[in-house]
């Protein structure tokens, strides 16, 4: 029987793991390829927002979202990968003084499509790479149309630590380390 596999990766969640390994900058293809594990890859899906910028941006804002903006971009050219853009919505200024920002869409996108892929046979296999326990209600339904589901993530720190529901839930777990992010370094 062949195995199929789409992978979905929460742009947001792997940000905050690679600052865990000094901001490292990796090759895409390289983590898909990693991620697929000898499973035939369907789709790469990356979901992400742009940057928040504020009604009159500085000059800082536009050249941040214009680098989003060409990243992605760019991503979306790799072999079948696909960019999903939920949207950040400003929620006010925290204790510090600093603006606190919510992804809208993100979550419910990579829950739709995990379902739709599994529901509609396209795959035996899914990976996340998350840690967000939003996700259990449509990993629960992909697992009772039989995917296997695999999960990548770090606990680097409380901050990335997924919720123990969702290191339940999985059927199998990958630890990010510092071995898995050098073997998907670029240049490496």
């Amino acid at each position: 029987m062949y195995s199929r596999i789409a992978l979905f990766i929460d742009g947001g969640y792997l940000d905050n793991v690679l600052k865990w390994h000094g901001k490292a900058k990796i090759d895409y293809g390289k983590l898909a390829t990693a991620m697929a594990n000898d499973h035939l890859l369907l789709r790469t899906y990356y979901y992400h927002c742009l940057p928040y910028q504020s009604p009159n941006p500085s000059s800082e804002e536009k050249e941040y979202f214009s680098n989003a903006q060409s990243f992605f971009k760019r991503l979306s050219r790799l072999e079948s990968f696909t960019v999903r853009e939920g949207k950040l919505a400003f929620r006010g200024i925290d204790d510090r003084g600093f603006p606190v920002f919510e992804q809208k869409r993100v979550d419910v996108m990579l829950a739709t499509d995990l379902v739709m892929h599994s529901t509609k046979k396209l795959i035996t296999h899914a990976a996340l790479l998350t840690g967000d326990s939003d996700f259990l209600p449509a990993l629960q339904i992909a697992q009772s149309e039989g995917v296997h589901i695999t999960l990548y993530y770090s606990d680097e720190s409380d901050d990335i630590r997924p919720h123990d529901e969702l290191l339940d839930i999985v059927d199998d777990r990958r630890l990010i380390n510092k071995d898995f992010i050098h073997s998907i370094k670029r240049g490496s």
